[in-house]
């Protein structure tokens, strides 16, 4: 997918309240103090002034000129920078005095991570915190956390500052951008600037352009739906209800207390939920819009848990967030995410928006890490967010920047044929060879017959791919593994890398039961 030539910036320009900040000479908010800027691509430099104010920016010896437009907005790009982890100052001049400065600015790589709470879950809250944060001195590396809310109508401008990487302020960054953003500046070498947009308990559909979704019959009539919800809630009532609830729960939370049992679950907030994701599009509004067109290097996404309980638009959802994005930035920008973890959650929705996220692989410039073996049983927020950053860094490293890794990826599965009473599955990113992870025989495959009936399965291992089996069926028309939302997995790659969830069947899928 090809943006179309500066569609976002006029996109941009065309949109959001920056009329507002006409007479107020200043760059965008993300253009501050200890930022790093993208290098080998032009790297955009964009605020407001007055009408017609020529502004001219000055960085690393080159000066560009810019006009602010009539609602006080102007854009450049300076030429493409080297890196340099040499402290420079970035100078923006206009007239009668007008002079904004962006202090101690590094150039290397930029990465935005976004998601729900999983991405926005801090170095504090990881295993190992305590030595973690202790080692954290990477003053190369800076985190940008964007703080705005979600909006109604996309904003032109936002809310956040650069922080260096120091053990004070690492326990605030988001963990699995900060794990990946590591491995980048070790193997890489250069600055790494790291830019969190995440909020908790969000769905995608929070995070895609209204003109993306409505693009879609079918994303456009849940998306019409939502907003109807959003557009004719009753805070009153529900405020009522809420508080009615919370009176309940008060006095069985201090039972529960008292006699050293579980507390009970607390009354969901909708109000503070509806306030958290806005509207659909609330999030791209609030928190994505105003980014652009700060150059990054790419994007990583972390998301999926809040669309498991309605998981069929998933992966029409997943691929509307990544062009619209790409669009948005005018940028064919590299983009992976996380495979939902191994979880305990009812029904088939947490495989279905797997196979999602796997589908979308078919987009150009797109990875996945894939983390069957990292979740926790019972904690929808698991710990271990060294591995995901480190997965993600794999695919970034091999793909992006073209280093030797141990593999880009776990097995992601590239076929299947039948014959007789077997079914092999062919696979591709085996680096190595495929293996037991055990090193026992592999289990978590299923095979049925044309009635639909799933028996598990004997599986071997033959080069490539798995030849998969079982006694009870004679005629197999479709294979299952690690389908179920706590799987059986063992199916891993020489460089020990999980194989994703698959299936080789459509056949319908039962409703998420609640």
């Amino acid at each position: 997918m090809k943006p179309t030539h500066l569609t976002a910036l006029v996109v941009l320009f065309a949109l959001g309240s920056a009329s507002l900040f006409a007479a107020d000479f200043r760059l965008a908010s993300v253009l501050s103090d200890h930022m790093v800027l993208q290098r080998d691509k032009p790297a955009a430099i964009w605020g407001w002034a007055e009408p017609g104010e020529s502004v001219t920016v000055s960085f690393a010896g080159q000066s560009k000129s810019a006009t602010a437009d009539t609602e006080g907005k102007w854009l450049l790009k300076l030429d493409a920078l080297t890196a340099s982890a040499e402290p420079r100052v970035l100078i923006a001049t206009g007239k009668d005095g007008h002079k904004a400065e962006v202090k101690d600015v590094l150039v290397g790589e930029v990465w935005l991570g976004s998601g729900q709470s999983n991405m926005e879950m801090a170095v504090a809250g990881v295993d190992n915190s305590a030595a973690e944060q202790a080692a954290a001195n990477f003053p190369l590396i800076r985190y940008y956390g964007e703080s705005s809310a979600s909006a109604e109508t996309p904003q032109a401008e936002g809310k956040g500052l650069w922080q260096s990487c120091t053990p004070a302020n690492v326990r605030r960054f988001s963990a699995t951008l900060y794990f990946f953003g590591r491995e980048i500046h070790r193997e890489v070498g250069v600055p790494v600037g790291l830019i969190s947009s995440a909020v908790g308990a969000t769905h995608i559909e929070s995070w895609i352009s209204a003109e993306a979704q409505s693009a879609d019959v079918e994303t456009k009539a849940e998306f019409d739906s939502q907003l109807r919800g959003y557009t004719h809630f009753n805070e009153a009532k529900a405020r009522a209800l809420y508080e009615n609830q919370l009176a309940a729960w008060g006095p069985l939370a201090e039972k529960a207390k008292a006699e050293n049992k579980a507390l009970p679950n607390k009354p969901y907030d909708i109000i503070a939920a509806r306030k958290r994701k806005g509207p659909p599009a609330g999030l791209y509004h609030g928190k994505i819009f105003n980014l652009a067109p700060f150059t990054l290097r790419g994007v990583l996404w972390y998301q999926g848990e809040s669309n498991a309980g309605k998981p069929g638009l998933y992966h029409k959802q997943l691929t509307q967030l990544v062009t619209s994005w790409r669009t948005l930035w005018n940028d064919e920008l590299p983009f992976a995410w996380v495979q939902l973890p191994n979880f305990t959650s009812p029904g088939e929705g947490w495989p279905r928006v797997r196979e999602s996220m796997l589908k979308t692989l078919e987009l150009p410039k797109t990875g996945m890490a894939i983390t069957i073996d990292l979740g926790d049983a019972k904690d929808i927020h698991p710990k271990n967010k060294q591995d995901v950053g480190k997965r993600l860094s794999y695919w970034a490293l091999g793909t992006v920047y073209g280093k030797n890794v141990p593999a880009i990826s776990g097995p992601l599965p590239a076929g299947s044929t039948i014959k007789g009473n077997a079914i092999t599955v062919s696979f591709k990113h085996t680096n190595g060879g495929l293996k037991s992870i055990t090193g026992g025989p592999l289990t978590g495959f299923q095979i049925a017959a044309a009635d639909q009936q799933w028996k598990p399965a004997e599986a071997k291992i033959v080069g490539d791919a798995v030849v998969i089996s079982s006694s009870e069926v004679d005629q197999p028309v479709a294979v299952r593994y690690a389908w179920k939302d706590w799987p059986d997995y063992s199916l891993a790659n020489g460089a020990g890398l999980p194989s994703s969830p698959f299936r080789t069947d459509d056949w319908p899928v039962p409703a998420v039961k609640k």
